[in-house]
């Protein structure tokens, strides 16, 4: 019910026959920009804070321009980058607009290769300097480099000390800068490589950039830089020589799909949005696989090749449950299958009342797990049903037949977005007033004192709309009780894979925790959890065991799950108020192929994620804990 920061999305086209041939086919030589804002614009979801695309014109002579990039800020960001392009079209005559050749040779924006970014910030920095793509000039056109992707790396540190003792002096402490410094260095050593080679074969001058062009090896650069990532990644490049690449990281947390025929060649980081794009059905379209790249050579030579030696599959979850189109075949199953699988915790909650139950979602994200969780009830109810008939062995009369085929499963739309909360004009209580507004009721939906009223969302982070909002309007409608269901199980742990959730106390659930231990004089085991992650951070940084997990030991599910409702039930509220969870078990029947559930978890991937939850708890502790608890000695 609260608004989590999408994944980025990530767009690249290859264009694999001459311009004219798309002119002739498809009637416009655009026809790759066309595709592209399709591209941009299905994956709208995946960004909110800028945009931005990038163009490798493969042909240009030398003095003339052959890489452009636009970017804008802001939720109108794709509209704003394109017609940016399309303005340098304006004034042409038509019968020069209409020839490719004409726009080959002389229009920017108008080659083989193309990009393209939708960014959610991940990390608070903002702005148009943080918008992909990134580029990084040189006058050797095989040394420029263009760089997007959709990652989160969880050892920047480490990367930044290994491309400045080699001599560099990065710009920006950011991932994005110095994974494209590193990438660079990579492939300038790579250009150096080969003009030794071939000037001691005795090619000169111009033959040796044409060599250099044609044989630079993307893999080898690849392999070098990516051999030190540690963190969930799908990053897209093109050279200034015609080099495009896309890799995915070992582990698979991150998503990338492609579709490629003898015309083109198309990257996206979901699979419906090519499909759509492209319409092609599913089967056309294929997963770039874990330590996977896709490469496609200055001359069109397309192959997949394997960077990494692929890791324990730990493809993210939440990918599914929320952030992806759930227009995708498989997601849409298996959110389905996520609400079915919640059928009898929600039913014993009710105690088996369903003719006293009204059932509803919120929000919209959660309405396919909504149809999952109603044909659940209708198969149980048609089962009870039929237990009734058989029991009575053909002695019901007309009436008593047509009461019991007549029970149904009551579903109806209870809440609904009214307003987009505008913080800026309000401040403190009246701020919260606004954000106890932002949900409107349906009045009339349920019987007041008498009714039941069952609501499923996708997660609970925060909790924060819960409280401020999403209870207290519900309460209005004063039901027997209120059921909170979340479709996923409870977030109890950072992300730092490309998720906005890294701060302990934003969790429901953690704190939930603490008030536990609180409750039952269990403060040491804070203590003890905070001094076993320092312990393990003096060892070199190299910590193994997600020691924040014993935070959540003592307890059941039930238990965090009925202190959650006490936490989010504010005292003016008059109904009793119950949160029921997805188990992990539950989860991993519904998403087989995603097993990456760090957040519910606690078990993280990558070395990197343990060490992000350890910094999160220490953070926590001295930011937080003891403030409260001064008298605690450490």
């Amino acid at each position: 019910m609260e608004e989590l920061k999408h994944e980025c999305g990530v767009a690249l086209i290859r264009l694999l026959k001459p311009l004219d041939y798309y002119h002739r086919k498809y009637g416009s030589w655009m026809y790759p920009l066309s595709k592209l804002y399709l591209l941009m614009e299905k994956q709208h979801n995946r960004g909110q804070e800028g945009a931005g695309m990038a163009c490798v014109k493969l042909d240009a002579r030398p003095g003339e321009e052959y890489m452009f990039r636009e970017r804008a800020v802001g939720t109108d960001a794709i509209t704003e980058i394109f017609n940016s392009v399309y303005r340098h079209f304006k004034g042409i005559p038509a019968v020069r607009l209409q020839d490719p050749a004409f726009a080959a040779n002389n229009l920017p924006f108008v080659g083989e290769l193309y990009m393209g970014h939708l960014r959610y910030s991940t990390t608070g920095k903002s702005g148009l300097s943080y918008i992909h793509p990134f580029l990084r000039r040189n006058n050797w056109r095989a040394r420029n480099l263009v760089l997007c992707g959709n990652f989160n790396m969880t050892n920047v540190e480490t990367i930044f000390q290994e491309i400045t003792a080699s001599g560099q002096h990065p710009r920006h402490y950011a991932d994005t800068y110095i994974i494209l410094e590193q990438l660079g260095h990579r492939l300038d050593r790579e250009v150096e490589r080969l003009y030794r080679k071939y000037e001691t074969e005795g090619l000169q001058s111009l033959a040796v950039t044409q060599a250099i062009e044609a044989g630079i090896d993307m893999t080898q650069v690849l392999r070098k830089a990516a051999s030190s990532w540690d963190g969930g990644y799908v990053i897209a490049g093109m050279t200034g020589s015609g080099e495009a690449f896309v890799i995915r990281d070992p582990w698979g947390i991150r998503t990338a799909f492609y579709y490629m025929d003898d015309e083109i060649v198309v990257v996206a980081s979901e699979r419906p949005v090519i499909q759509t794009v492209m319409n092609v059905p599913a089967d056309a379209v294929r997963e770039l696989q874990r330590g996977e790249a896709l490469l496609a050579g200055r001359k069109g030579g397309v192959r997949t090749a394997q960077i990494l030696e692929p890791q324990k599959l730990s493809a993210c979850s939440f990918e599914r449950i929320y952030f992806s189109r759930g227009s995708d075949r498989d997601i849409y199953a298996e959110r389905k299958k996520l609400g079915y699988n919640l059928v009898e915790p929600i039913l014993k909650s009710v105690d088996y009342d369903v003719d006293h139950t009204v059932f509803s979602f919120i929000p919209n994200t959660a309405e396919v797990a909504y149809y999952g969780m109603l044909e659940g009830l209708n198969a149980r109810l048609n089962r009870v049903k039929t237990a009734k008939i058989k029991e009575r062995n053909g002695s019901l009369s007309e009436r008593e037949l047509d009461e019991i085929l007549s029970q149904r499963i009551r579903s109806e739309k209870v809440a609904l977005k009214d307003i987009k909360l505008r913080t800026f004009i309000a401040e403190g209580h009246n701020r919260n007033d606004l954000a106890a507004h932002v949900y409107d009721i349906t009045y009339g939906s349920i019987k007041p004192y008498a009714d039941n009223l069952v609501v499923i969302d996708d997660s609970i982070v925060r909790g924060t709309t819960l409280k401020q909002s999403i209870i207290s309007i519900l309460d209005r409608l004063h039901p027997k009780k209120i059921v909170i269901v979340s479709s996923s199980p409870q977030i109890r742990y950072p992300d730092c894979y490309g998720i906005d959730m890294s701060s302990m106390n934003e969790f429901i659930a953690f704190r939930a925790a603490i008030a536990l231990l609180e409750e039952r004089g269990m403060e040491h085991v804070v203590t003890d959890t905070y001094h076993r992650i320092k312990e393990d951070r003096k060892q070199d940084g190299i910590m193994t065991v997600n020691h924040v997990k014993a935070i959540y030991e003592p307890f059941t599910d039930e238990d965090i799950s009925a202190k959650m409702a006490e936490l989010l039930t504010a005292p003016a509220i008059r109904t009793k108020v119950e949160i029921i969870f997805q188990t992990l078990e539950g989860l991993r029947a519904a998403c087989p192929n995603h097993p990456g559930d760090w957040y519910f978890s606690g078990n993280y991937p990558t070395p990197g994620g343990i060490r992000t939850v350890g910094r999160a708890f220490v953070k926590y502790m001295e930011n937080d804990y003891l403030k409260k608890h001064p008298k605690l000695h450490f």
